[in-house]
């Protein structure tokens, strides 16, 4: 079983920097793959980011969000840079045992979700 706890959403104006922090609870953290996905009024939820073994970042952030652990806390977290009025959504953080049971993009394979931080971007 695993909790998880997001952090640091908040209300910014366009251009700025957020980072997103997800603390996990229970064992064996470094033995599931986290991700973030987000969801703004009206819309599906959709992946942000994905770390594994490897990272993933959905087209939409592509070069403006950083995903990374610190497993000795227990922790991940989401950069968010440059960010858009469009950023705007509720972002959740999953966790997803390993081996994998599909594309760390699929909402599918995650078993443990957060509550959700809001971000909202202002323009």
């Amino acid at each position: 079983q695993v909790q998880l706890v997001e952090s640091g959403g908040g209300l910014v104006q366009a251009g700025a920097s957020l980072r997103l922090s997800c603390a996990a609870s229970g064992r064996a953290f470094s033995r599931y793959a986290m991700g973030w996905f987000r969801q703004a009024p009206g819309k599906e939820r959709e992946f942000v980011a994905g770390i594994a073994r490897f990272t993933n970042y959905a087209d939409s952030v592509k070069g403006r969000c950083t995903i990374s652990r610190d497993n000795a806390k227990n922790q991940v977290y989401l950069q968010l840079n440059t960010l858009k009025p469009e950023d705007t959504a509720v972002y959740y953080c999953a966790a997803a045992p390993t081996p994998l049971k599909g594309l760390i993009y699929s909402p599918e394979i995650y078993d443990y979700w957060g509550q959700g931080t809001q971000v909202t971007v202002s323009s």
